[in-house]
């Protein structure tokens, strides 16, 4: 493939990030106190600055945690192959940070975000920008379409749901096109 490290590439990261967002999800869910240990909140982020992390760890509940996990068994598993371990955690967590303050600057002042739906919104947008026209099945719909129009599809649904953090999807997606474009014309550039 295009750049070297993604020939060695195996799901192990993958799966390390999904373990860590299960057992923080189910320590949450025995020990509710620990959302707000975690969870970004903007009234108590300068007394808990490491919230800007650890919330992309924390799930509000199993549905959350499921969905987010098989999106980004998916989407990481086939950015990872494209273009190696190291990018693929630099566009999750540049994606995941990036949402994060979008939610401080834009969200509720004292409701807690957590999730790791902008770093997944940013392989989406990376892996958009990577392949868009790559057939995917979106569930209800009957038959595929290209990889573009169900992420940014995915994010103007999601916005409109009350108590999705919008802005952390949107800083998530900001991240992914960015680092796609760029790994895109590297692509380009390599096979000239």
């Amino acid at each position: 493939m295009v750049y070297k490290s993604s020939r060695n590439f195996n799901l192990n990261l993958i799966w390390t990030l999904i373990a860590l967002c299960a057992i923080v999800t189910i320590a949450t869910l025995v020990n509710r106190d620990l959302i707000y240990l975690l969870g970004l909140n903007r009234a108590s982020f300068l007394d808990r600055p490491w919230t800007i992390i650890s919330n992309l760890f924390v799930h509000a509940g199993l549905w959350h945690l499921i969905f987010n996990m098989i999106a980004l068994y998916f989407f990481g598993s086939y950015v990872g192959r494209l273009v190696g371990e190291s990018r693929l955690l630099l566009v999750y967590f540049g994606g995941g940070i990036l949402g994060n303050i979008l939610y401080l600057l834009l969200g509720s002042p004292f409701i807690p975000a957590v999730g790791a739906s902008g770093a997944i919104f940013a392989l989406g947008g990376a892996l958009a920008m990577l392949r868009p026209k790559l057939p995917v099945l979106v569930f209800p719909l009957p038959v595929p379409i290209p990889l573009w129009i169900a992420v940014i599809g995915s994010f103007v649904i999601l916005s409109f749901i009350p108590s999705v953090a919008w802005q952390a999807h949107l800083g998530g997606l900001i991240v992914g096109l960015v680092a796609g474009y760029f790994f895109r014309r590297r692509e380009r550039r390599y096979y000239l």
